[in-house]
């Protein structure tokens, strides 16, 4: 097969292609103790990370990051650190063998423990979600004593996972040291679908955390949309009854209003989408994880439903007000704009009228002043052509001063209207 090595290759193409090998779960085997901390980062936060992680690499002597990296997995001591970049927070991933010494067998104690805390307390952003995850081997059940150890029996919640190979336990909590807690007991799995199931179950409360962050706009919309739709509805009852003179005003009103709708939804439409997006990531991993009840609990997708769908709603709500109103106020902006200019145009035909019998009556008067004109020089040349008849019957002219007048009258007169008549013409023409 011949090589296309010498075709000319896009600049992003092996990227684009290693983005389906992107932050892949990694096997896992055994009990294990994993503690889970998102930071909600800006750009400037996101690159202080880096930074931070390329620290704690060197403190342990290991290679740091390039500046290209989003993901990486290392191991330092006894810890795998697992780290990713996102577009909004920065994921730290620690996960140590078994359900790590505890003070009490069924107390295990965090995998955080394990991490230099002065460089933990210095991670760059705010701390979305800390979670901590205990895999056990082993079949779970509600009667398991760490389940009632570890977890809040008023607000447990689970089901099992997997194909029924596996069973999650959690309260939705935060507990006294900070932290959320889950409990996976893994009875049979193979180490890369463990991975999986690991990597998911932390994607949900990641995803859940970032969905929610949408919440608080929409809520602060819907009190600058109710203040907006009432301001709406009010110009909306002034432009039924205003008079002409008050429409400039109402249309400025109006344009201010819009103005102010759309700063706003500019404002919240971001976070809003970004939180739309993140709900569909939750849902397509609750489904993932496979869930199958167990008896007398809620399982995760349940939960989910009854207790998120109201934020949810909310945020969808936020947004279809926000598009209605920003609809409401163009419509109603291009109704006014209308009858204004329709009554502009009224009165520039009635203008136009006014003007067009101006018009005529300078053209009546112009005609009656042009027939004054007509008499009056005719009347003038006339007599000087009867002082010429009274001069000329001297040497010989035939007709009388009188008489000659008269004759010369109509041809006077016709002449000088012919003579307006084509100048008239020439003026029109040009």
């Amino acid at each position: 097969m011949p090589s296309n090595s010498r075709v000319i290759q896009h600049p992003q193409r092996v990227e684009l292609h290693n983005e389906v090998h992107a932050r892949p779960p990694e096997a896992l085997t055994g009990a294990l103790g994993i503690a889970h901390i998102v930071m909600l980062a800006d750009a400037q936060q996101r690159a202080q990370s880096r930074a931070h992680l390329a620290s704690l690499l060197r403190d342990h002597h290991l290679a740091p990051p390039d500046v290209a990296t989003t993901h990486l997995r290392v191991e330092f001591g006894s810890v795998r650190l697992r780290w990713e970049l996102h577009t909004e927070f920065v994921t730290w991933t620690f996960t140590v063998p078994g359900p790590a010494e505890a003070q009490h067998p069924r107390q295990p104690a965090s995998a955080i423990g394990a991490v230099p805390q002065d460089w933990l307390h210095g991670l760059p952003g705010q701390c979305l979600c800390s979670l901590d995850l205990w895999v056990f081997p082993g079949r779970g059940s509600t009667g398991d004593a760490r389940v009632a150890d570890l977890l809040n029996e008023q607000t447990l919640v689970g089901s099992s996972v997997a194909g029924e190979q596996a069973q999650v336990f959690t309260d939705f909590a935060i507990h006294a040291d900070g932290s959320s807690r889950i409990l996976l007991f893994a009875d049979a799995l193979q180490p890369r679908r463990l991975g999986r199931l690991v990597q998911r179950i932390l994607e949900i409360e990641t995803y859940r955390m970032a969905a929610l962050l949408g919440l608080p706009a929409a809520r602060q919309a819907g009190e600058a949309l109710g203040s907006a739709e009432g301001e709406l509805a009010a110009l909306a009852q002034a432009i039924r009854s205003a008079e002409r003179d008050a429409e400039p005003a109402l249309l400025d009103r109006l344009t201010r209003l819009a103005g102010e709708v759309e700063s706003q939804h500019a404002a919240t439409h971001s976070r809003l989408s970004a939180s739309s997006a993140y709900f569909e990531l939750l849902d397509q991993r609750i489904v993932q994880i496979a869930e199958a009840r167990l008896d007398g609990l809620q399982s995760i997708a349940e939960f989910m439903e009854r207790r998120l769908t109201p934020a949810r709603k909310t945020c969808e709500w936020a947004v279809r007000r926000q598009d209605s109103l920003s609809q409401r106020v163009s419509r109603m902006s291009n109704l006014l704009r209308t009858r204004v200019e329709i009554e502009q145009q009224q009165s520039s035909q009635a203008l136009l009228e006014a003007l067009n019998r101006r018009q005529d009556l300078q053209l009546k008067l112009q005609a009656t002043v042009e027939g004054l004109s007509v008499a009056a020089i005719t009347y003038y040349i006339v007599g000087l052509v009867s002082y010429l008849a009274k001069g000329a019957q001297k040497i010989g002219w035939p007709l009388s001063p009188e008489t000659t007048a008269a004759l010369a009258i109509p041809v006077v007169a016709l002449s000088i209207w012919w003579s307006l008549r084509r100048l008239h013409r020439k003026m029109f023409v040009h």
